[in-house]
């Protein structure tokens, strides 16, 4: 895994930048592009690039044949073949594995390996071929468009899932200038500092913290491991997803934010505006309006929130620690609708709720069983367990290193993050002379090599972790 990623970062990404640029035709450089993105998907997943392109062309023919046929017919065959082969892929030994738990009964459980990135893939061609339905998108006569709006590599195994519309006009015409392709390298930098220099430093002390038994965690342990892990999920994702919106940028895509601060939010509702974006304003779009969203009623809208959540959480994996950590925040977001009084009370206490909340539920995300889940909730708030043992191995996660990039994380992302932007749009809106604007994008630019460097050199030292969305 550290090989295949430098081999990208150093060899693939410059060969295919640079040849995209060379090319004047956007035909050609489509055709790049596509042949990129398949030998990018192979180089993982062999056998499960011909799944992918199979898929895409079914939803192609799926739009392309709405015209012809009842558009019904073809959006109902859409939604059944692609969340058929989702739970094929996804979920058949989740389902056989409860059945059997509950009935009692041996079923052989089918060991099928998961294709990367099939949930966010998915998801992406049934959106296309669902805008196309309702005419929010136009049909696409070349398949060669669908294929490259399904298979670009940047965001194809970990996101964010993009919708067709919002990036079609940049698919038939596009252009990218050295400042736009420089300010898009620059983020994609960023992204991989988050998950190389962060996020696998926090993964260090959650791994070791989940990994022993409940019994020999104490309280402090408990929280480092759920800080940690909180901290090494946003970062590690948020990561992915600067690196995919740099990365289009740099070929003349502009894909949304997938992340605006999470962590600064002062209600579960307003966190899951600011997480995974791209995800909830999937399945709003697509699942909680088509529902009745807010429309009938506040009972039936706590159903639809705790319904879409449930979907959410399973979305994420075929275990019931994700089904649970979805109707988790279901829960609180559904207290949230019929308690008003909690929006009511102080900034600092909504915070603290709000990140006690978003804590407790990544334990549940993160844990291999709910009793694992529920023996470690159980030390965060009542492990007072402080002897030498316990207090040793707590101590063992916090190295120099690790405080350090601790700090960093909580200052990146924590409440003084809205100070920051607050700042920064307000010295934009100053004039700044061409010099002194200048030197500061220079000062950015060294920072960003120098960044580079650093996360070259940890990639080097085996320091690296797959990215956690890559197996989603």
């Amino acid at each position: 895994m550290v090989f295949s990623s430098l081999i990208f970062l150093c060899i693939f990404f410059p060969v295919i930048f640079c040849l995209h640029t060379a090319i004047p035709s956007i035909k050609a450089r489509n055709a790049l592009l596509i042949v990129a993105s398949l030998f990018f998907y192979a180089f993982g997943e062999p056998l499960y690039v011909f799944l992918m392109v199979a898929s895409a062309f079914f939803n192609f023919l799926c739009a392309a044949l709405m015209g012809k046929v009842n558009p019904k017919v073809m959006l109902a065959a859409a939604v059944v073949v692609n969340i058929g082969m989702l739970c094929v892929f996804k979920y058949t030994g989740f389902f056989i594995t409860t059945v059997n738990h509950i009935l009692h009964l041996h079923i052989p459980v089918l060991q099928v390996a998961l294709p990367i990135g099939i949930s966010f893939f998915t998801f992406q061609a049934l959106s296309y071929v669902i805008d196309v339905y309702r005419g929010q998108a136009a049909v696409q006569k070349n398949f060669g468009r669908v294929l490259l709006y399904i298979s670009f590599f940047p965001q194809l195994i970990a996101g964010p899932i993009v919708k067709y519309k919002d990036i079609a006009s940049e698919i038939d015409s596009r252009s990218v200038c050295l400042r736009e392709a420089a300010s898009g390298m620059r983020r994609f930098i960023c992204g991989l500092a988050k998950k190389v220099l962060i996020a696998n430093t926090m993964a260090v002390a959650a791994d070791q913290a989940f990994g022993q038994e409940p019994g020999s965690l104490n309280m402090l342990g408990a929280w480092i491991g759920a800080v940690s892990y909180t901290m090494q999920i946003y970062y590690d994702f948020s990561g992915y997803s600067d690196m995919a919106i740099g990365l289009g940028q740099m070929f003349g895509f502009h894909f949304k934010e997938n992340f605006t601060h999470p962590y600064c939010s002062l209600t579960i509702k307003e966190f899951w505006r600011r997480w995974h974006i791209s995800l909830s304003s999937w399945f709003k779009e697509y699942v909680y309006i088509p529902l009745g969203g807010s429309r009938k009623g506040r009972l039936r809208t706590g159903i639809n929130k705790v319904t879409v959540f449930f979907l959410t959480g399973l979305w994420h994996g075929a275990d019931w620690t994700f089904v649970v950590w979805g109707l988790f925040h279901g829960a609180f977001s559904f207290l949230e609708e019929f308690v008003p009084a909690i929006r009511k009370l102080p900034r600092f206490l909504l915070h603290l709720y709000t990140m006690l909340a978003v804590t407790v539920g990544f334990v549940i995300f993160r844990a291999d069983t709910l009793h694992q889940a529920f023996g470690f909730i159980g030390k965060m708030f009542a492990g007072f367990d402080f002897t030498a043992a316990s207090m040793s191995s707590a101590c063992q996660m916090m190295t120099p290193y690790f405080i350090v990039m601790l700090a960093a994380a909580v200052i990146g992302c924590g409440p003084v993050c809205g100070l920051t932007v607050k700042l920064r749009r307000l010295l934009e809106k100053q004039e700044q002379p061409a010099s002194r604007e200048n030197a500061a994008e220079v000062f950015l630019y060294t920072a960003a090599f120098l960044l580079l460097l650093w996360c070259i050199i940890r990639l080097s030292g085996g320091s690296y972790n797959p990215f956690i969305y890559f197996r989603f």
